[in-house]
C-alpha cells in the first residue's frame, strides 16, 4: 500500500518534472549545439593537418588524435576544468570547460571521418577536374566536397547521436544539464521515475537527430 501511495504521487508530479527536466535540457541542447558550432569546422582544420605532407605538421596532429581518441572524454572534462587553476590560480566557468572539452573531443572523430571521406574518392575525379581547367579549390569545394558529404552522413549520424547521450557527461564538473538534475531528483525522491522521463527525452531528441540526417541522405541521392 505504501509503495502505491508512493507512486501515485510521483506520477502525479510527472508534469512538474517534465517541466523542469524541459527547463535543463536548454543546457543539454546548448552543449550540443556549441559542441557542433566549434567541432565541425576545427574537425575540418585537424583533418588538413592530418592529411598534410610536412611531418612537423603531421605528427603533432597525430599526437593529438591519439590522446583525444585514446582517453575518456570524463577525464578530458576534469582536465580543461581544473588545468587552469594550476596555469593561472582560477579555473574556467563550468560550462565553458565542458565546451572546450566537447569540442576539441568531438573534432577528433570529425578530423578522421572527414579525412576517410576525402580518401575514399577516386584520384580520378581530381585528374578530370584538372583537364576541365579547375583550380584545386574549385576542384575541391564543388566537386570533392558534395560527394564527401553525402559520403560521411552516416558515420556522422552516430557521432551526433552519440553526442546528445555523451552531454551526460557534462554534469561530472558541475554543469547543470538534463541528466544532473534526473540523478538528484531521483536521489531525492527515492524513485528511478526521474531517470525514465530524462530517458524519454534524450530519446526524442536522438530521433530528430536521426530524422533529420534521414531527410539529408535523401536529399543528396543524386550524388550516388
Amino acid at each position: 500500500m505504501i509503495e502505491q501511495a508512493l507512486l501515485a504521487m510521483q506520477l502525479s508530479d510527472l508534469p512538474d518534472l517534465a517541466l523542469q527536466m524541459l527547463e535543463a535540457s536548454k543546457t543539454t541542447l546548448a552543449v550540443f549545439f556549441l559542441t557542433l558550432l566549434f567541432g565541425l569546422p576545427l574537425g575540418l582544420l585537424v583533418c588538413a593537418g592530418r592529411m598534410s605532407k610536412i611531418p612537423v605538421i603531421r605528427y603533432p596532429i597525430q599526437l593529438f588524435l591519439l590522446i583525444m581518441r585514446g582517453t575518456p572524454l570524463i577525464l578530458q572534462l576534469f582536465f580543461f576544468y581544473y588545468l587552469p587553476y594550476y596555469i593561472v590560480g582560477a579555473t574556467l566557468p563550468r560550462f565553458w570547460a565542458a565546451i572546450v572539452a566537447f569540442a576539441l573531443n568531438y573534432a577528433a572523430y570529425f578530423a578522421e571521418i572527414y579525412r576517410g571521406g576525402i580518401e575514399s574518392m577516386p584520384k580520378g575525379q581530381y585528374e578530370a577536374a584538372a583537364v576541365l581547367g579547375f583550380s584545386r579549390g574549385q576542384t575541391f569545394f564543388k566537386i570533392i566536397l558534395p560527394q564527401v558529404i553525402k559520403r560521411i552522413l552516416p558515420p556522422m549520424s552516430n557521432e551526433f547521436m552519440t553526442l546528445v547521450k555523451d552531454t551526460s557527461l557534462a554534469q561530472v564538473i558541475g554543469v547543470a544539464e538534463l541528466f544532473r538534475l534526473a540523478t538528484s531528483t531521483s536521489t531525492r525522491v527515492f524513485s528511478t521515475v526521474p531517470l525514465v522521463v530524462a530517458g524519454v527525452f534524450y530519446l526524442v531528441m536522438n530521433t530528430i537527430v536521426a530524422k533529420g540526417f534521414s531527410i539529408a541522405e535523401k536529399k543528396l541521392d543524386y550524388y550516388r
